[in-house]
């Protein structure tokens, strides 16, 4: 009885919050159009930070950013200086698909990471490896990138673990800056 009670209570509250969510192409008549391929080409930097569940900033960091590619694959080298000391770097291996679908491989992901852009926003989904206190966890990513100008997109990203949210992380890239370090 009590079962009943809740799944009748609780269903229609879950039905309606996971049709809440936003689908990526909501933003395809949007501009300025977001070309992860014109954008993550050549050198630039990003700023960024990680807040835990109650929203407290857990860590904050600069990235050095480069992107070259051949046709429709290419690299996007990322150097991270975090607040604390840490210097981690990662390499993703992109792949240009069809219809402004993407993919891509980096050592601390697993699998296959897809991506999507539409409009001047692109959605990346991945599941990566982090290092905590001498034990590695994995957790699922959802990242949003909104382009603003020619020079700069915000990046807002969800991390989840057994469908949880543990954190979220907010990036700003810009391709403006003269100096493109983090020194």
């Amino acid at each position: 009885m009590k079962l009943k009670l809740i799944v009748a209570v609780f269903l229609p509250i879950i039905i309606l919050l996971s049709s809440c969510t936003t689908h990526i192409d909501e933003y395809q008549k949007q501009a300025p159009l977001l070309d992860i391929q014109e954008y993550f080409s050549g050198k630039l930097i990003a700023w960024g930070m990680v807040q835990d569940y109650s929203a407290r900033v857990t860590r904050r960091f600069c990235v050095e950013l480069e992107g070259t590619w051949q046709g429709n694959k290419g690299l996007l080298a990322e150097k991270f200086y975090f607040d604390d000391g840490e210097i981690s770097y990662r390499n993703w291996q992109l792949t240009k698909l069809a219809n402004g679908a993407y993919t891509g491989m980096a050592e601390d992901v697993v699998g296959l990471a897809t991506g999507l852009q539409s409009g001047f926003a692109f959605q990346w989904q991945y599941s990566l490896l982090v290092d905590i206190a001498d034990n590695t966890y994995q957790f699922e990513l959802d990242d949003w990138m909104y382009k603003v100008d020619q020079y700069r997109v915000f990046n807002k990203t969800t991390m989840k673990k057994l469908g949880v949210e543990v954190a979220e992380i907010t990036l700003f890239f810009d391709k403006e800056r003269e100096n493109k370090t983090c020194s």
